[in-house]
């Protein structure tokens, strides 16, 4: 078992991430991506080539260069350090217009600045987003829920609050339609998490933090040890993702 541990903290050390790049432990988890919507396919329905485009919380950019939308309609917002060092290193270059800021706001942009915000997994301010959109103007986000990975947290963590209690799409519908929004579509789904390798959840724990808080090998030994039973007696440790979809239109 020693040799797990030794595994697990090296695992700890090299705990940090770029971007959104989870390769480190490609083929060592997997996760359901079938949803009953299609994030990238409800943006560029309503996307045409003359919009202006914000993305909340971009990560370093990755999912908005894919949408191949032109450089100098897009402005991108991250407030995580790394995150924002490598969106000035990539985006800044292309004529995007990207701002460190957080995703609560405010914003720096100017009132009616967009066409169309997105926000993938990232903070939600319903007013900062009504006012940076102009009339007629798109708000569409695919959110984590509050439930996600609850299963795999009490695993390592026991009972341990809510990250985000009001993380689900009946309470933030509401905050938007308070707003003075119109909603086209709200839609919620629970996928499946699985682990192969106790390590890969270290790792993922670490990143993960605020679902996994103060999580450490040294802390939480002895339930990476029932892990480790778990895993050699089922082949697998398993979790449920929340995932929701909302679409929102200013009048």
């Amino acid at each position: 078992m020693h040799k797990h541990i030794a595994r697990w903290k090296a695992e700890e050390k090299i705990a940090h991430i770029r971007g959104w790049d989870f390769s480190h432990i490609h083929g060592r988890y997997e996760e359901e991506e079938t949803l009953p919507w299609d994030y990238r396919e409800e943006i560029l329905r309503r996307l045409d080539p003359t919009m202006h485009i914000l993305d909340v919380d971009t990560g370093g950019g990755e999912f908005l260069l894919s949408l191949k939308h032109p450089h100098p309609l897009c402005a991108a917002a991250e407030n995580f350090p790394p995150n924002a060092a490598l969106c000035r290193d990539t985006l800044l270059p292309l004529g995007v217009d990207f701002k460190q800021a957080d995703g609560k706001g405010p914003f720096p942009w100017a009132d009616h600045a967009f066409d169309m915000v997105i926000n993938r997994h990232g903070d939600l301010c319903p007013g900062e987003i009504f006012r940076l959109l102009k009339p007629g103007g798109y708000f569409i986000t695919q959110q984590v829920g509050a439930c996600n990975d609850r299963e795999l947290v009490q695993l390592l963590l026991g009972d341990t609050p809510l990250p985000f209690p009001d993380q689900h799409l009946a309470i933030i519908r509401r905050q938007f339609e308070k707003q003075g929004f119109r909603i086209e579509q709200g839609m919620e789904a629970f996928g499946a998490i699985r682990f192969f390798d106790v390590g890969a959840l270290v790792w993922f724990a670490r990143i993960i933090e605020w679902e996994f808080p103060d999580f450490s090998v040294d802390t939480h030994l002895e339930s990476l040890l029932r892990a480790q039973a778990l895993l050699d007696r089922d082949g697998c440790l398993s979790g449920r993702t929340h995932r929701f979809l909302l679409i929102a239109k200013k009048p």
